[in-house]
């Protein structure tokens, strides 16, 4: 069978297997997640074990510190994985849910009732933990899922993959609800964005190269985000000391992910009292600076920024700085160089926090925050399918009510049209 045929089996079988998920009660769906997560810390090693072989390969391949550490797997992180399917377990169901009722001067009674979307097709790189995260939430919207990992997760993505199965075949549950795609050819990709008539969303996970080969190539509506450039706009009401943790946590946690600060703002105001300060501070840590002439002036190891750093989405120790008059000319610039992501403000005044959060139209909007809250399970969705900055049909992290839709339902007593 070739490649072309199978990604279609695989579609239909899912599209059928759709049709059951759609009917499957809340309990029904809750057990099988907390089964699901209780399989996966039962099978730790084994997981590791796979993780390791996919580590060592990428290794020799010479993926980036960024990729290898998106890649990895351990204990951690797999009892992470589990905890977020108890979390959506522990969510209300979306399904069936009536979000508005209202009655027609002829007496019928129309409302709009959540529905699953269908078939939902992940393709990402790296992070095998979404092989787990993504199945729990399309399965708890009731839909099936068709998951396409990259080929350096491969091992990890068919080990996640098989223990979730153990779980959905002895429930009774058809495993083709949740399909991984076993190859790594790129024809693989390109047959899965052929199949419109099957699969009803593609939403990719990935670096922007990826997601911009997906979007070119899909007959099938894309979510998605190219990139995540985050600013944060240091006021001059802000406490330095909070302002400070806050830049810290936001890119040095984790460089490497989308919900990293990239881009520094600072009123001009604190600039020469704040810049020294934040500056030594990134410096310890081995952060980069690359900064404008006024930022340079109060930090002369940062290096000179060009054009090209504003837009950057560096995934790594680097952060591009800048000294703005106001908060005009700092929303001015998060409107030209951002990428709808996450903004966070620091700042002691309510009414330049509230101006920030109305005038700033990225998906996800902070005051006194780190970006690093960006994050469907910390906001409290929890597991999280995707980011979108797309504004149709989602804006932002996305959870169980992003993987449904509404139909019109009508409740008549022998009305007809006149």
């Amino acid at each position: 069978m070739s490649i072309a045929q199978k990604v279609l089996s695989i579609a239909v079988d899912a599209r059928q297997a759709s049709f059951e998920m759609a009917r499957l009660s809340t309990g029904v769906k809750n057990e099988m997640l907390l089964k699901m997560a209780d399989a996966l810390e039962r099978e730790t090693a084994h997981l590791i074990a796979e993780n390791r072989r996919d580590l060592q390969i990428g290794e020799q391949k010479g993926l980036s510190g960024a990729m290898l550490d998106r890649l990895m797997l351990d204990e951690k992180r797999i009892a992470g994985v589990a905890s977020a399917l108890r979390e959506v377990a522990a969510l209300p169901d979306p399904v069936g849910e009536v979000t508005k009722m209202w009655k027609r001067p002829n007496d019928l009674m129309v409302g709009k009732m959540r529905i699953p979307l269908g078939v939902i097709g992940i393709i990402y790189e790296s992070r095998p933990n979404v092989t787990a995260d993504a199945a729990a939430l399309c399965l708890k919207a009731g839909n099936a899922v068709i998951l396409r990992g990259g080929s350096e997760a491969i091992n990890s993505n068919l080990a996640i993959a098989g223990v979730l199965h153990g779980v959905m075949a002895g429930m009774g549950i058809p495993t083709a609800a949740l399909a991984l795609i076993p190859f790594a050819e790129r024809e693989g990709v390109l047959e899965m964005l052929k199949q419109e008539e099957s699969i009803d969303l593609i939403i990719p996970r990935g670096g922007e190269s990826l997601i911009r080969f997906v979007v070119e190539n899909s007959r099938i509506p894309v979510i998605k985000h190219y990139k995540g450039v985050c600013h944060i706009f240091v006021d001059a009401t802000a406490d330095f000391a909070k302002a400070e943790q806050i830049i810290i946590n936001s890119k040095t946690q984790r460089p490497g992910v989308c919900n990293a600060l990239e881009t520094l703002l600072i009123h001009r105001d604190v600039a020469p009292t704040f810049i020294p300060r934040i500056a030594a501070t990134l410096e310890r840590l081995k952060v980069e600076l690359r900064g404008d002439d006024e930022f340079r002036r109060s930090a002369p190891n940062a290096q000179p920024a060009t054009e090209e750093d504003w837009q950057a989405e560096y995934l790594e120790l680097i952060l591009a700085c800048r000294v703005v008059a106001d908060m005009d000319e700092a929303i001015a610039h998060i409107n030209r160089y951002g990428s709808l992501h996450t903004e966070s403000i620091v700042t002691s005044d309510y009414g330049r926090a509230q101006r920030f959060i109305r005038e700033v139209n990225s998906s996800c909007v902070m005051v006194n925050a780190s970006t690093r809250f960006a994050d469907g399970g910390q906001l409290g969705l929890g597991a999280e399918i995707g980011i979108s900055t797309t504004k149709l049909h989602s804006f932002g992290p996305m959870g169980l009510e992003d993987l449904t839709t509404t139909k019109f339902i009508v409740y008549g007593d022998g009305q007809v049209r006149e």
